[in-house]
């Protein structure tokens, strides 16, 4: 099948691009969804707590606002909804081809397009626009005897929901966002649980509460107060990069977490192993009252030692102790260092984009590849944030997609590529504004660093800066061409 535009993945970077497309008057194009779903990270995190840690009047699209959010902090089910809400609202629903996974993908310059190979068959496109996820792959570490476990082990992105987990003798390895709230949804109704940490996280208040019934009647008859208070949210954020820049800022919010901790936990002992020894925003910050309190009680307990194996019964920490438990859940992230779809794209050459990178990845605007033409990457390298909603990045991205697609076509030229100057310079902006930040010297070791140890995964500024340069395509950044073989 041939079309222009394929879409790769419905969480809110592919929605927002094929939305985009729609309302610029792009007609041809698909989305490809490996489960039988949409909704990314929103659909296939369901486990019990999850919800999200931007308020949801900012995590949300400014082109389809929601008046009636439950919460201030929306939980999984009402984002997966207002996803499938969006597809409807839309009408991009009988675009989208379900259970495709996509397997491989090969640029063909002679003709000027993308094969694309999926477990439902092959596709021909002009574009791809890849909203695969940077969080879409679990990480899973390969810990001795695991396999021999005999209880239920998932990771926190495939929980089983048919799994019952009262009663039982419960480990979470990982302290990261995800486990933050497993924990605090599962103690009070397990008989024990061991917490595995290796780093002990920063962590915040979340001043979350019920929206109110009248507020959101307001919200509903006034767009004005509804824009007005996520303009006021996404003001506040912002703020946060000066922190980020200036890791001496942040000894005032490092106060507050530390009151945080220490008017939940009196335990001294507990207190150490839950007391961070990095700066504040080195790691994501979370947010958390449940947390814990959680931990303070007494089936809980808090295992700083690291994890050497895993028996047929239980967990085995680094000085050869034993604790054996009914299930294991794995919080430990995803697969963002070696992204695996940079596995099966190759360039015209046959060179996969993942040796390309070489361990580092790079893209102009975080978008497009120098190498890649007519590829575009959503949530690409440098896109993620450390303060705010990503989906503003996300949007942004996609009204770039829109233009190099439409600057394309204006000029008569099929295939369109970032100029190998133009990536240089800007990631030449990102490692110079990386200097000195609390990323590179907050003093820990994160998933934002790449093996290199560039932090290839978060914007460095003001998303308002990212979204300005986002705005503009021309000659400077994108050389043009023919294909070889006239279509």
């Amino acid at each position: 099948m041939k079309v222009k535009t394929i879409i790769v993945g419905t969480g809110f970077g592919g929605l927002a691009t094929a939305i985009k497309l729609k309302l610029a008057g792009e007609q041809d194009f698909l989305l490809i969804e490996r489960a039988s779903g949409v909704g990314g990270v929103w659909r296939d995190n369901h486990y019990p707590g999850c919800a999200c840690d931007v308020q949801s009047h900012l995590y949300s699209f400014s082109f389809a606002l929601k008046p009636d959010w439950s919460r201030e902090f929306a939980s999984q089910p009402e984002i997966h909804a207002y996803l499938n809400n969006c597809v409807d609202r839309f009408g991009i629903r009988n675009r989208i081809v379900f259970n495709a996974e996509v397997t491989r993908m090969d640029w063909r310059e002679d003709t000027g397009e993308w094969l694309v190979t999926t477990t439902q068959g092959n596709y021909r496109a002009r574009f791809v626009a890849g909203a695969f996820g940077s969080l879409s792959d679990p990480d899973i570490p390969a810990l001795r005897g695991l396999e021999s476990f005999r209880g239920e082990v998932f990771h926190s992105a495939t929980w089983n929901p048919a799994f019952r987990h009262a009663g039982k003798r419960a480990a979470v390895i990982g302290t990261g966002a995800s486990a933050i709230q497993i924990v605090p949804a599962i103690q009070p109704e397990v008989s024990s649980l061991v917490l595995f940490q290796r780093t002990a996280p920063w962590v915040l208040p979340r001043h979350d509460e019920p929206i109110p019934a009248q507020r959101q009647n307001l919200y509903r008859r006034s767009k004005l107060a509804m824009k007005w208070n996520r303009l006021k949210i996404y003001t506040k954020r912002e703020l946060f990069v000066f922190g980020f820049r200036n890791p001496a800022l942040m000894r005032r919010t490092q106060k507050t977490a530390l009151a945080h901790l220490h008017g939940a936990i009196s335990s001294p002992e507990l207190r150490a192993k839950l007391t961070p020894d990095y700066a504040l925003g080195c790691k994501r910050i979370l947010i958390s009252n449940t947390y814990y309190p959680a931990l303070a009680k007494k089936n809980v307990e808090v295992v700083n030692a690291g994890v050497r194996q895993v028996t047929e019964t239980g967990v085995v920490d680094a000085t050869g102790t034993l604790r054996e438990v009914d299930f294991i859940v794995f919080g430990t992230g995803f697969k963002t260092k070696e992204p695996p779809f940079a596995s099966y794209i190759f360039d015209a050459k046959g060179e996969a984009l993942s040796s390309a990178w070489a361990g580092s990845p790079k893209a102009y605007l975080g978008t497009t590849i120098v190498g890649f033409p007519n590829l575009f990457l959503l949530h690409g390298p440098n896109t993620g944030l450390g303060h705010t909603s990503v989906i503003y990045m996300l949007e942004a991205q996609a009204e770039h997609i829109v233009k190099v697609i439409q600057f394309a076509d204006r000029a008569g030229k099929r295939i369109i590529e970032p100029k190998r100057a133009a990536q240089a310079a800007f990631v030449d902006f990102l490692d110079s504004a990386m200097k000195g930040t609390v990323w590179t010297a907050g003093g820990c070791e994160s998933w934002y660093l790449d093996k290199t140890g560039r932090n290839s995964s978060l914007w460095p500024s003001f998303t308002f800066t990212f979204a300005k340069r986002a705005r503009h395509v021309s000659e400077d950044a994108y050389a043009l061409r023919d294909a070889r073989v006239p279509e």
